[in-house]
């Protein structure tokens, strides 16, 4: 007789109770939140595998704890994998977080005080590139452009310009809420014009640039950071990506500046991660993923609801939903309560406070794990539409009933 497999949660009620909520969340619901993706069952299993057992401070080779051999092996494979699918010089997959990646940027090409030329938050940066809420804004001097009123695209004479003037120790080019490709190029040529550091933030555009959708900021950048659990459906963790000159400073600014030992099962599912990204369902994938977000801000238009910048070339879409009459804290709850996840926004030159918003920003990498595809955003919209329209909780249910008979066939309700 074949064992049957034991759950490990069985003596845990209240944490398998907490899981199967989620569960039933997320199933039969389309999640939209921009910042997430669905892992695979293989790289789940490499987090909650043997090695979130294992100490390993310092970098293979010279490790500050015994017992390393293995675990050597696991790291060196994931930063060859990472080597391999970005074409990097360098390649440190020990960032415990994007955020932790961004700040070891920080750490090894300034000092507190420096001048950094970042992307407005408003405009579609990210609170780490220079909000006052954050460390960077509080210990830097961060000098934001912007992007054009006329287009809602970035602004690159501008930014040489504000690149000349300050003088910037640092030029970052990505953001959060951005939903239009770069020109890193460009963003290359100025920051050799002004002799600074070229840094991509990359968090949101990885995914869709190892799937062949976007060009790679690679060649161009001194240093790209990458946040493995956003559109690459890796684990949650960072990763720094570098010319060769950086290898030094990147490396002790990850460690021991900033963190001890790094998280060898998360380490593990990077690489599993970065295997599956060369396979070619991942390319389809990829493919499905921008194609989704330009057809249903292509069909949110067509109802009367503006994309900023007029469309996307990512997974990200920002609308504006002021035409509705309500904020998008409202149109976020609103749709929530018909079972569609989003997240409120701001426009570029919005006039309502930062906590109400006047846009939502919606995502499509989960529409795209779960099997959903371009022919299916029209449906999609015509929910999301009509569940911003009303506030009537009877009529949210029966839209949450659609939502689901929409549904998919991918992994995020799986536990």
């Amino acid at each position: 007789m074949t064992a049957q497999p034991v759950d490990p949660l069985a003596g845990d009620a209240e944490i398998t109770a907490l899981l199967d909520r989620e569960q039933t969340r997320r199933r039969g619901s389309l999640q939209m939140v921009a910042a997430e993706s669905a892992a695979s069952a293989a790289v789940r299993a490499a987090v909650g595998s043997i090695f979130a057992d294992k100490y390993a401070e310092g970098y293979p080779g010279h490790r500050y704890h015994g017992g390393v051999e293995v675990v050597d092996e696991v790291e060196q494979l994931a930063i060859d994998r990472a080597r391999t699918l970005f074409g990097a010089d360098y390649v440190n997959v020990q960032p415990l977080s994007w955020a932790l990646a961004n700040f070891a940027v920080y750490a090894a090409f300034s000092q507190p005080g420096d001048q950094v030329l970042s992307l407005s938050l408003k405009h579609g940066g990210h609170q780490s590139h220079g909000s006052r809420a954050n460390l960077s804004g509080r210990w830097f001097s961060v000098v934001n452009y912007g992007v054009r009123h006329d287009t809602e695209r970035i602004d690159y004479n501008q930014i040489r310009e504000l690149a000349l003037l300050h003088r910037p120790r640092i030029l970052v080019a990505g953001g959060t809420s951005y939903s239009r490709s770069w020109d890193f190029a460009a963003m290359r040529t100025i920051a050799d014009e002004a002799d600074c550091i070229l840094w991509v933030d990359a968090a949101h555009l990885a995914g869709l640039v190892v799937g062949g959708v976007l060009e790679s900021p690679v060649p161009y950048a001194d240093v790209v950071t990458v946040a493995t659990n956003k559109v690459m459906r890796g684990p949650r963790g960072g990763l720094l990506l570098a010319r060769a000159e950086h290898a030094g400073a990147l490396g002790r600014a990850v460690y021991p500046f900033l963190q001890g030992a790094p998280a060898m099962h998360a380490i593990a599912a990077k690489a599993v991660a970065f295997a599956e990204c060369r396979l070619p369902a991942y390319a389809e994938y990829a493919r499905a993923v921008a194609d989704n977000a330009a057809g249903l801000a292509a069909e949110l238009d067509a109802r009367g609801l503006r994309t900023v910048s007029g469309g996307t070339d990512t997974h990200i879409g920002v609308v504006e939903v002021s035409s509705l009459g309500i904020s998008g804290r409202e149109a976020a709850r609103r749709l929530a309560a018909a079972r569609i996840v989003v997240d409120k926004a701001v426009t570029p030159y919005d006039e309502a406070p930062i906590a109400e918003g006047s846009a939502i920003r919606f995502g499509s990498a989960v529409l795209a794990s779960d099997g959903l595809r371009p022919d299916s955003m029209a449906a999609i919209a015509d929910l999301m539409v009509q569940a911003m329209r009303t506030d009537d909780p009877m009529r949210h249910a029966h839209l949450a009933r659609d939502v689901a008979a929409i549904g998919g066939d991918g992994p995020t309700g799986e536990r």
